[in-house]
């Protein structure tokens, strides 16, 4: 099983954690748990759609990210690129959370904050 992980960044040691905002993704190419490689690649011009295509192109099947909008997790879907949210700090460390198996995305686009006693639920199918 070979996955490709795709981190937005600036720095390339952080996550970024304004997708829109990221100069570079580092991509790792994982095969039975284990990096077999590391890319780097410019972001395109950033408009709707361009990351998710672009990383689509180069074979990303999932994108760890702080936040990203509920638009663009849909277009990252409609690629088949796994989303995972809520991630931050240095890429190298949350990517050994992942391949452990430890890093489950919060699952919630960034829209607003909810306060403590925030009973309802918001069901996005």
């Amino acid at each position: 099983m070979i996955t490709k992980i795709a981190f937005p960044t600036n720095d390339l040691v952080n996550i970024e954690s304004h997708f829109g905002h990221c100069e570079n993704f580092k991509v790792f190419t994982v095969e039975d748990g284990k990096v077999k490689n590391v890319e780097m690649f410019k972001a395109p011009e950033h408009e709707p759609g361009v990351f998710p295509r672009f990383l689509g192109s180069i074979g990303a099947n999932t994108i760890i990210t702080g936040g990203m909008g509920q638009r663009a997790i849909d277009l990252f879907k409609n690629q088949n690129i796994e989303v995972i949210l809520g991630a931050a700090g240095n890429i190298k460390e949350v990517l050994d959370v992942f391949l452990n198996g430890d890093l489950y995305s919060h699952g919630t686009p960034c829209t607003h904050e909810h306060g403590e006693g925030d009973h309802h639920h918001h069901h996005h199918n």
